[in-house]
């Protein structure tokens, strides 16, 4: 199993030794943190891989989605995958590679597509910004329940829309 720092340590390497600006943005990305290495989707995958005949390149995790029925073959690296996100992309006759493997196929990312997956998506974002109750504001509030006698003020009930 190759681990994150492995992956790290070579890709350092390439950066300096190729001076490749493809190299230093997948450094970046490794450095980042959890939640800025969002997990993609297969689905998303597919739509921005249609119709190229190159390997798709992320920084994170690809997670199935069983709202696809066909997965085209494609060539995918990522630090991740999952055990039915691997079987699906294996079984249509794609390949599942790892960092290394990028490195000696496409050292300098000729030939590459780098994805990210969707940052905001997260469940806490929904919480940031104005504070819930207040006009305009789409805030998600951070309530104990959603019951009849919680938090459903003139803004929140259908039948008081003023």
């Amino acid at each position: 199993m190759i681990t994150v720092c492995s992956v790290i340590s070579y890709t350092v390497f390439l950066v300096r030794r190729t001076g490749s600006n493809f190299n230093a943005v997948i450094l970046k990305q490794l450095f980042m943190s959890k939640v800025n290495k969002p997990p993609i989707s297969l689905s998303r995958l597919i739509r921005f891989a249609q119709g190229k005949n190159k390997i798709v390149v992320v920084v994170g995790t690809i997670t199935d989605d069983i709202r696809v029925h066909e997965v085209p073959c494609l060539k995918v690296t990522a630090l991740r995958f999952t055990e039915t996100a691997r079987a699906r992309i294996e079984k249509a006759g794609g390949e599942c590679l790892t960092f290394d493997q990028l490195a000696l196929k496409a050292p300098l990312g000729q030939n590459t597509v780098l994805l990210r997956g969707p940052k905001n998506s997260l469940e806490a974002v929904k919480h940031f910004g104005k504070a819930p109750g207040m006009p305009h504001s789409h805030t998600k509030p951070y309530v104990r329940s959603k019951g009849r006698k919680f938090e459903r003020a003139r803004g929140r009930r259908e039948q008081q829309r003023l």
